[in-house]
């Protein structure tokens, strides 16, 4: 997998400015071909945060077969600040991602999407790095405001912000509370719903999401 990088060695202020930048490279629109695996990738911590853990599970989309996991384990280094979270977790991540034998052909990450502040959380930072579509799959809202989602499995309202749709609360189980969807790279906010419908059974969470979360442990964690 060719992954680009950057410094991770930034102030706050720098890593502020790089986010605004690198969110002019987000595609969204569907720039993906042939998805035959399907990536999840969550976040945990272990000694008390300065040990972050990243797991990394690949699922065969057809019948959400097991194909692969990893997880890598690297040093904390950025601070936690809510809206940066993805420069505490991605070179951890990106080291996970380069385990594997199997390159997923799409990534659901346990975070956000464009559905940030400066349109471009853990989702985004991922799929511009990688060059793989992605798709951010959040449990609570970061920002945005949005209307009660239909009781209906798939049922869905967009979440906007500034009069803009980035997000969709998602109600992939009826009496369950919704998921907050959005574009990460290379795919559209409605084919993303799609793939997360796709990839969810009897629980809250796709599969990518709940195995990955399983994997990445018990530890607390902390999303962006």
């Amino acid at each position: 997998m060719l992954v680009r990088t950057h410094s991770w060695n930034l102030s706050p202020k720098e890593a502020v400015a790089l986010q605004r930048r690198l969110a002019g490279q987000v595609i969204t629109e569907d720039r993906l071909g042939r998805v035959r695996f399907v990536a999840g990738v969550d976040v945990g911590f272990e000694e008390q945060g300065k040990i972050t853990r990243a797991a990394v599970v690949v699922l065969q989309l057809a019948d959400l077969s097991l194909v692969e996991q990893v997880v890598a384990r690297r040093p904390t280094h950025f601070p936690y600040i809510p809206g940066l979270l993805s420069f505490r977790e991605c070179p951890t991540v990106l080291a996970a991602l380069e385990k594997l034998t199997v390159t997923p052909n799409l990534l659901l990450c346990d975070g956000q999407g464009i559905a940030h502040p400066r349109r471009f959380g853990i989702a985004c930072h991922l799929g511009v790095l990688t060059g793989l579509p992605s798709i951010g799959v959040a449990k609570t809202r970061l920002t945005g405001q949005h209307g009660p989602a239909p009781d209906e499995r798939g049922g869905w309202t967009p979440l906007a912000d500034k009069g803009e749709t980035i997000g969709a609360v998602l109600r992939t189980r009826l009496k369950v509370r919704p998921v907050f969807i959005s574009i990460g790279h290379r795919i559209s906010l409605l084919t993303a719903i799609q793939y997360v419908m796709a990839c969810t059974t009897r629980y809250r969470l796709p599969e990518t999401t709940r195995l990955a979360d399983k994997l990445a442990s018990g530890s607390k964690k902390k999303r962006a």
